[in-house]
């Protein structure tokens, strides 16, 4: 019982923060209704003169830019008002007290992601009802692909958070790491596909980012959606997302093990 209790306290942290703050809410609702706005709009000015470019109809076009603004809210929450961040910690001392609670660092960590990208979803599901009733997106094709995109999302969210994992822990080597935070979100939203689909990239780019994991998280997912990734195709898709989350948990769990060495409390 008292690990449930603490499991509930770590995962609610940065939602509360959240909701005890209404001007934040405000301000997020806004800036998710001017992104889908201006990208829907985008979207059908660049298809205004064209049938299908990149294997990609007006309809697909849109709905996958704007599938892809609402899956961004899953994991842009605040973090930093929370001041509950490892980058933070590590600035001011105070990362000993992860391994000084009832709940291991990793776990605590886990849980965190946990609520953020449970309210995320809360989020983007609002969203992308409101544009389907809107006709902004386009409904899924069939039942099936529904479930294989759902299954997909979840598999990209997976390995999204162990990306953003791998990323903190480096702050037990470097302190700090805002500039390797800025590189890393540009090369995340440009290689999975938030900014473009891929399919408009020249082939080296391409190629490239399949021997990386950031198309698993976002580019993969509404690929099935839109139907850019044939029916036939998507048990592959699944496999290699389940593989990168089998290697940057393994990859993660080392770095765990290495931090905890680093960790010194100082008078006791």
């Amino acid at each position: 019982m008292a690990d449930v209790l603490h499991a509930w306290r770590a995962a609610r942290v940065t939602p509360l923060g959240e909701l005890h703050t209404p001007p934040r809410m405000t301000a997020a609702l806004l800036r998710l209704t001017v992104q889908v706005v201006l990208v829907a709009s985008l979207w059908r000015g660049l298809y205004a003169q064209s049938g299908t470019t990149a294997g990609l109809d007006r309809g697909q076009a849109v709905t996958y830019a704007v599938l892809a603004v609402l899956a961004s809210r899953l994991r842009e929450l605040d973090q930093f008002a929370g001041r509950d961040s490892v980058i933070q910690h590590m600035h001011f001392g105070t990362i000993v007290y992860w391994y000084l609670r009832p709940l291991p660092p990793q776990r605590y960590y886990a849980l965190r992601a946990l609520g953020e990208q449970v309210y995320g979803f809360a989020w983007a599901l609002a969203g992308y009802a409101v544009c389907l009733a809107a006709g902004v997106v386009e409904p899924p094709r069939s039942a099936a692909a529904a479930g294989v995109f759902a299954l997909s999302l979840l598999l990209g969210q997976w390995v999204l958070y162990y990306v953003m994992l791998a990323l903190d822990q480096l702050c037990f080597w470097t302190l700090r790491n805002h500039a390797a935070m800025l590189i890393l979100v540009f090369a995340q939203n440009l290689l999975s596909g938030v900014y473009a689909p891929l399919w408009f990239f020249p082939d080296w780019f391409i190629t490239l980012s399949a021997f990386l994991p950031f198309q698993a998280t976002l580019s993969v997912p509404l690929s099935l959606y839109v139907g850019r990734v044939e029916p036939a195709d998507a048990p592959l898709q699944l496999a290699i997302q389940a593989a990168w989350v089998v290697v940057l948990a393994l990859f993660t769990r080392f770095l765990w093990y290495r931090a905890a060495r680093r960790v010194i409390s100082q008078g006791g």
